[in-house]
């Protein structure tokens, strides 16, 4: 089956068209796009959708829907999460997408987020060998995280700690200052303590990280340019460098940060946050060092689509 998901997040609209098989649950990729839209951005604190932000989706989504029509996919899916969930105005975007592109367009709750995550983390991976393992869907104003072995979730939550989110709460000068850094870091390690049980984080033995924070910070890592997915997926960040990194990038000015190998220029404003809720996350089921993919979301809702048998939380 031909299916196309769109991924409307607080940060960023992304699209993936690909040829699911059922039977083994394999996916090819046909057309994979990311665009920083920032839909969020005031959300926090108006609890509003902007027109301008508006706008800036909708601008992408015209371009989207010509590949979709192009490619001739069979599903049309558009999943829109955290700040559309925030926001009072959020259900006219739903409709909107809805209606105006012809997608099948919801706005998913977080814990639905959390399984779709985990559902496009673990595809393509082989058969589980017992080893509990965590995903981290790090996301501009919520981030998940999925606990599971051998395919089996057993922990899921959503979170309200996210790029944009803490980036709007904390970091108020370029560059943000120790204190400002120190202040997140501190809130979002309290919230992933929290969200998870102590004995199920100690007992988890391996995290794989999703999407555009853990992505960028591995494309950092290797210097790529241009970036190369093939290079990201599966790469091994360790704590170390993460928090090298998010040093680094916290002595720069955004305009700098623009001009970092590996990262780009759109993600700038938001990824010394973004370093940052890597790094606690690790630090707060005791990992050294997580496995990046680029098996996310829009993995997971491309699977369910085509109806594809995978586990569900429990």
């Amino acid at each position: 089956m031909r299916v196309a998901v769109v991924d409307i997040g607080t940060n960023s609209t992304r699209l993936l068209v690909a040829d699911v098989y059922p039977g083994s649950g394999e996916i090819r990729e046909l057309a994979r796009r990311s665009e920083v839209t920032r839909l969020g951005v005031g959300v926090d604190r108006t609890g509003r959708l902007s027109d301008e932000a508006i706008a800036r989706v909708q601008r992408v989504l015209d371009e989207y829907a010509a590949a979709i029509d192009e490619l001739g996919a069979e599903r049309r899916l558009a999943v829109l999460t955290s700040a559309t969930r925030d926001a009072v105005n959020g259900p006219e975007l739903t409709a909107r997408v809805r209606d105006h592109y012809r997608l099948e367009a919801q706005t998913i709750p977080g814990e639905e987020e959390a399984r779709l995550s985990f559902l496009g983390a673990m595809s393509g991976r082989p058969p589980g060998n017992g080893e509990t393992v965590a995903v981290l869907d790090i996301g501009g104003g919520s981030t998940e995280l999925i606990v599971g072995r051998d395919g089996a979730v057993l922990h899921h939550v959503s979170t309200q700690a996210g790029v944009v989110r803490h980036s709007e709460r904390h970091l108020h000068d370029d560059p943000p200052t120790a204190g400002q850094r120190a202040g997140l870091a501190a809130e979002v390690l309290g919230i992933f303590e929290a969200a998870v049980p102590a004995e199920l984080r100690e007992r988890t033995e391996a995290m794989i990280a999703v999407a555009g924070t853990a992505t960028s910070m591995a494309a950092i890592d290797q210097a790529l340019e241009p970036y190369d997915s093939s290079r990201v997926h599966g790469y091994r960040l360790s704590r170390a460098s993460a928090e090298a990194i998010g040093e680094r990038l916290a002595s720069m000015t955004d305009a700098e940060r623009r001009l970092v190998a590996g990262l780009h220029p759109d993600r700038a404003p938001t990824i010394v946050a973004g370093s940052i809720l890597l790094v606690e996350a690790m630090r707060a089921f005791g990992l050294d060092e997580v496995e990046v993919s680029e098996h996310d979301i829009l993995y997971g809702v491309a699977l369910d689509a085509a109806r594809i048998e995978q586990p569900r939380a429990r």
